[in-house]
């Protein structure tokens, strides 16, 4: 892999990029940096230190589009030459290059890996179109890649593309049908990922509980996480355990491989079972009370997050309080909540009973609130406890250190808010023990203890199990 660092000054046309949307994206964007990195382009973050910009955008939902847009006729009003890659250019096509003269090639979420040929046909005078109708490419350990997120985290795309068929999600039609990895190819790509000093690693595909279905016949997340657990990287996370795939083997395979961290981030989308039967979820209806139950009883360390959808066409009052019932009974650790968007080319988008805007925000902002306290309360439960901190940021202010425990993923929960007796911060990347000595919302605070305070920890702890 190519090695990390900001910005090469290489002999070749420098090419600068933008990576929006969600770290599936991200992979993808880290992928192309590597293959010009190794056909010999320089490659940068700043585009104003670039002529040619690649934008790797997302098209999810309304908003993501607008950003995308938005990016976009920024950078063309700044006389960049622009390359259009991911969701946008697979939604959109020929409309992008019809409408914004600066585009100069669109590559396609199954495309990425021809980077370097549409470069050079662009810089040839070309323009290019590099979408394939029905994505099939999957990228893995022998494709180059260059790291956006600093030297301890990293992404491993295990999988890509859907074969549910959500009603209010274009994903399908997006990334295409599900495809996974090898088992093999995934290990060489974390062993080559533990070798860079990745200290965490989260595992992302549309689905993750689904994994190896479609390469296997049966889902086989459960003997991916056992080979991983060869793997040393501390921390490995996964993220998007569909309900249907968290069977009692996978659940087994979280709590008995050690570095298989408790957190499970689950895509409920909703509680009630008319709202889930519209949204094509109708498997979902009976499982998701059982499910936790289940989760609770094998992993009682379980952190748990969802996401949810409010004002989904049809949604009456009643199935809005089903859910916010839902939430203050399930007592979830994070949740993030969104108002419907409808999607042209969804089914949902085609719904009759459009719940108003204004009525959407209300709910959201009213299941925010019923969570926020419990969210808390989850926070106050870790007060007192020694745990492993991976330390991201240092504050030259304060002198504090901002980091992450388990309870944490990237991006989307909290921190943690570190101090040192002597003010003397630690090494970026580095998993230190703390004492966490606080929290309020959504973050916690901690001290960097030694090992006399993590002894007297395990103490407390003995003391109390006995």
């Amino acid at each position: 892999m190519p090695s990390q660092s900001s910005e090469l000054s290489i002999a070749k046309p420098k090419v600068a990029f933008v990576h929006l949307g969600c770290e599936k994206n991200r992979v993808d964007t880290e992928h192309m940096l590597g293959l010009l990195v190794e056909a010999g382009y320089g490659v940068t973050t700043k585009e104003f230190d670039a002529a040619v910009v690649v934008v790797n955008t997302c098209s999810f939902i309304q908003d993501a589009r607008e950003e995308s847009v938005r990016t976009l006729v920024e950078l063309a009003d700044q006389g960049k030459e622009l390359i259009i890659a991911g969701c946008l250019a697979q939604h959109f096509q020929e409309e992008l290059l019809d409408s914004l003269p600066e585009a100069k090639a669109i590559v396609g979420t199954g495309d990425y890996q021809n980077i370097v040929d549409v470069l050079q046909r662009v810089e040839a005078g070309e323009r290019v179109n590099r979408v394939s109708q029905n994505p099939s490419f999957v990228g893995d350990e022998h494709l180059p890649r260059f790291r956006t997120t600093g030297k301890a985290v990293a992404y491993l795309k295990i999988a890509e593309g859907c074969n549910y068929r959500c009603a209010f999600c274009i994903i399908p039609k997006l990334r295409g049908d599900q495809r996974s990895r090898p088992i093999e190819s995934i290990v060489a790509e974390a062993h080559q990922l533990a070798e860079q000093g990745v200290k965490e690693l989260i595992l992302i595909s549309q689905i993750s509980t689904n994994y190896g279905l479609d390469l296997y016949g049966r889902p086989r997340l459960a003997d991916l996480l056992r080979a991983l657990g060869r793997v040393e990287i501390p921390w490995i996370r996964i993220h998007y355990a569909y309900p249907t795939g968290l069977t009692s083997e996978v659940l087994a395979a979280f709590k008995e491989v050690p570095n298989v961290l408790p957190y499970l981030d689950l895509p409920l989308q909703h509680s009630h079972p008319d709202v889930l039967k519209a949204m094509n979820r109708p498997w979902q209806e009976d499982v998701n009370g059982v499910l936790l139950d289940r989760i609770r009883q094998q992993l009682p360390e379980a952190v748990l997050r969802t996401t949810l959808i409010v004002g989904f066409p049809g949604e009456t009052e009643e199935q809005f309080e089903h859910l916010a019932s839902f939430i203050n009974h399930q007592r979830f650790d994070h949740v993030g909540v969104f108002t419907f968007s409808a999607e042209e080319g969804t089914s949902a988008a085609l719904l009759p009973n459009h719940v108003p805007k204004e009525i959407a925000e209300a709910r959201k902002d009213k299941l925010m609130a019923l969570q926020q306290p419990i969210a808390a309360l989850k926070n106050t439960s870790w007060v007192g406890r020694v745990v492993d901190v991976l330390v991201e940021q240092h504050n030259q202010e304060t002198g504090q250190m901002l980091g992450r425990c388990a309870r944490f993923a990237p991006e989307v929960d909290g921190q943690v808010i570190l101090s040192t007796e002597d003010g003397q911060p630690v090494d970026l990347g580095m998993m230190v023990p703390a004492l966490i000595t606080g929290s309020d919302l959504y973050d916690l605070t901690g001290e960097l203890v030694g090992a006399q305070a993590m002894f007297a920890n395990l103490r407390r702890q003995d003391h109390v199990i006995n």
